[in-house]
């Protein structure tokens, strides 16, 4: 009765093309992945306890105040973190109001109502994290959520591109489908294993004489090599999966694509061994999270145009015959 109700109102609003409903959907991927990059910022400028409590930024205050004991700059930063939340919330309510107005299909409407549902979710994650005081295991699962939207919301752009009145088609074989699939959890793993390298790492978002945060005790050393290796791995089966593609000789599309993720993670991993051998300045850090964020997306888009939905042969004829 409620989302009827929703969708009666809804249906007031003009209605969107399907240019407008992409545009909107490449702003969800970008504030998604955009936040995740100035949560990397906070980090790196040890603002994250710049706001001291959650939701208030200052017990009894919602905005920065002077009677705060953190610096002004790191009071900024950490709240500008905060306030880029309500881009967040406004890409994630707008693709939900344009797909819903414009009466797109289950799975798109789906993939839709996941933006604002994860976003709460996210938020409560980003609370937990400042009441626990930067707990290495908070912060790490803060950014792996961040990446799992990133990947979601790439698959929401690819649902709505692909027409409602169309057929499933796979462009690819099933096994390579697969094999894309398990590069994909080799990039999670790999992420799983970065949150972890920064949990033991000079940067803990905090360093306040005031209070200690809880660091994850375990030789960073050791936790490199394990991150790089996953990353190494995640390649290799990127440079498999290209074999395979060229061998069945897929669509330029998907092969394109493959070339974009290999270059990004050839690039990501240039960044680490930069950091590694400069000891990990606060710049790169922040420049790795954002090429996180542009492999997850990138690769999503990968497995993405592994299936895709064409125009039935009727509707196409029919449309060429006006």
């Amino acid at each position: 009765m409620l989302y009827r109700g929703f969708v009666s109102l809804v249906n007031r609003l003009p209605l969107p093309s399907l240019a407008v409903q992409k545009w909107i959907a490449v702003a969800v991927i970008l504030s998604q992945g955009g936040i995740a990059v100035t949560g990397a910022v906070v980090r790196v400028t040890a603002s994250g306890l710049g706001c001291t409590t959650w939701p208030q930024c200052y017990p009894g205050s919602f905005i920065p105040t002077s009677s705060s004991t953190a610096p002004w700059f790191h009071q900024s930063i950490e709240f500008g973190n905060r306030m880029l939340t309500f881009l967040v919330v406004a890409t994630a309510a707008a693709v939900v109001l344009a797909v819903t107005r414009a009466g797109r299909r289950r799975e798109v409407l789906v993939y839709a109502w996941l933006m604002p549902l994860s976003t709460v979710l996210q938020a409560v994650i980003g609370g937990i994290t400042v009441l626990t005081g930067l707990l290495w295991w908070t912060v790490a699962i803060h950014l792996v959520f961040s990446m799992a939207m990133v990947w979601l919301s790439v698959m929401l752009f690819h649902k709505i591109a692909q027409p409602d009145d169309g057929v499933e088609e796979t462009t690819v074989p099933k096994q390579l489908r697969w094999l894309t699939a398990l590069s994909g959890v080799a990039l999670a793993g790999t992420i799983v294993a970065g949150t972890m390298v920064t949990g033991a790492g000079p940067h803990a978002g905090d360093k306040s004489p005031e209070r200690t945060v809880a660091r994850l005790d375990l030789d960073i050393t050791n936790l490199v090599h394990l991150h790089a290796e996953l990353l190494v791995g995640y390649l290799a089966l990127l440079v498999g999966l290209g074999f395979g593609l060229y061998a069945v000789g897929a669509r330029a599309a998907v092969t394109l694509r493959l070339k974009v993720v290999v270059a990004l993670v050839v690039a990501q991993a240039l960044v680490g061994l930069v950091q590694f051998w400069t000891h990990v300045p606060a710049a790169l850090v922040t420049v790795h999270v954002a090429l996180a964020g542009a492999c997850t997306a990138a690769t999503a888009a990968l497995y993405a145009a592994g299936r895709i939905r064409t125009v039935e042969p009727a509707v196409r004829e029919t449309a060429a015959a006006h």
